[in-house]
């Protein structure tokens, strides 16, 4: 494995009535508390009020800012960044899920910047503070909970960019799968194929002596395959809710990919596709990862392929050529999102080869060739998206 340094300073709050904890830590950063969250749901399901009671307990103010989207846009952004900065506010709250968690870390480092947000996402300026946030969970998926990444969409241009910078982890994180179980059947399931494309993002790489690694992986892979088919026709049940969210929160909090970078590809193709189409990203990456998986396979690389479909999804070896192996693991995958209930074209979404070209222009606009196990160009990305449609 190649060298590494590891570090994450966001405390884990996990388990049934961890909201509790709420009170005692938000309390730690000041008097008044940005509250962000998206269209609503938390009020439905009752968690808005549960976490404005704990936020009284201890005599924050409280002020709102509701409406963040799926894919959270810059101009969302920048209206709370000009909240943040005229109420002088202390601390940020984001409740709900990785788009609204994605949101709040542009917002907290935008409210201690003097440059537009965009530039420092666009990574023509450095971030050089933030404010403290935490963060309460209630859609097991992205991981962005443990992770500072943040992925923030300019829809006036269509660019859609992932960025990140050591101001943008949370303080602490409460995450109780109970706040998940009113979650409705689709967006479960785009969550929890985030999840497993997380894992295989990390999984694919070249990188020599990592079976520690490998196994964490693999494991977690077999054991969201499995829990997810049980809790797509099971969704109250809280004991899967809570195998899905901890598995959520482990694939993206770096502990997976210590001494190794992954390929994400994917996800850089899947972004362009959003930016441009605004559809879910879970529901895009069921879609593409086959069809990338398919595209990069070759007889160089099939030996990671056979690994992941013999140690993830039990493919028999005998008499069978590492490439039908590795083939038949990702038919595997392929059936097994689709049994889920995922769409399995991006024209099911109502994507036609017209924007096939601007999209593929998106992915790489940044970087000639994107991808770390096996690198592609404009025309690769062009190839995967036709035979995604």
């Amino acid at each position: 494995m190649n060298r590494f340094m590891y570090y994450n300073p966001t405390k884990l709050l996990f388990g049934r009535g961890q909201l509790n904890q709420l009170s005692k830590e938000a309390s730690k950063y000041g008097k008044k508390v940005l509250l962000v969250y998206g269209g609503g749901s938390i009020k439905r399901n009752g968690i808005y009020d549960q976490v404005l009671e704990k936020l009284h307990e201890v005599d924050l103010e409280v002020v709102e800012f509701p409406g963040v989207e799926s894919n959270p846009r810059v101009s969302t952004v920048r209206k709370a960044v000009e909240v943040c900065k005229d109420e002088q506010i202390d601390f940020v709250l984001a409740v709900g899920g990785g788009s609204v968690i994605d949101c709040t870390k542009a917002i907290v480092v935008g409210a201690k910047a003097e440059v537009d947000i965009w530039d420092i996402i666009t990574k023509k300026v450095k971030a050089t503070d933030g404010l403290p946030y935490g963060v309460v969970v209630t859609v097991a998926g992205t991981g962005a909970e443990m992770s500072r990444g943040s992925v923030i969409t300019n829809w006036e241009t269509k660019e859609k960019i992932g960025w990140g910078s050591s101001f943008s982890h949370a303080q602490f994180a409460i995450l109780d799968p109970a706040h998940t179980i009113s979650v409705p059947k689709e967006l479960t399931v785009n969550g929890v194929i985030d999840t497993m494309s997380h894992v295989l993002e990390h999984y694919f790489n070249h990188v020599e002596n990592t079976p520690i690694q490998d196994q964490f992986c693999e494991s977690i892979l077999r054991t969201v395959k499995d829990v997810g088919s049980k809790l797509v026709s099971d969704l109250d049940n809280y004991e899967l809710r809570e195998t899905v969210m901890y598995a959520s929160t482990i694939a993206l909090s770096d502990i997976l990919n210590m001494g190794y970078m992954g390929d994400w590809a994917t996800h850089h193709i899947d972004h362009a596709v959003s930016a441009v189409h605004d559809i879910p990203h879970g529901g895009g990456m069921a879609i593409l990862f086959p069809h990338w998986m398919e595209y990069v396979l070759d007889s160089n690389n099939a030996y990671r392929f056979k690994q992941l479909a013999t140690s993830v999804f039990g493919v028999e070896v005998d008499n069978k050529s590492d490439l039908e192996i590795a083939k038949e693991g990702i038919v595997q995958i392929k059936n097994l999102w689709k049994s889920w209930g995922a769409l399995s074209k991006l024209s099911d979404y109502g994507i036609t080869k017209d924007t096939i070209e601007i999209i593929a222009d998106k992915a790489v606009q940044d970087q000639a060739e994107i991808g770390n196990f096996k690198q592609l160009n404009r025309d690769d990305v062009i190839a995967i998206l036709k035979a995604s449609l």
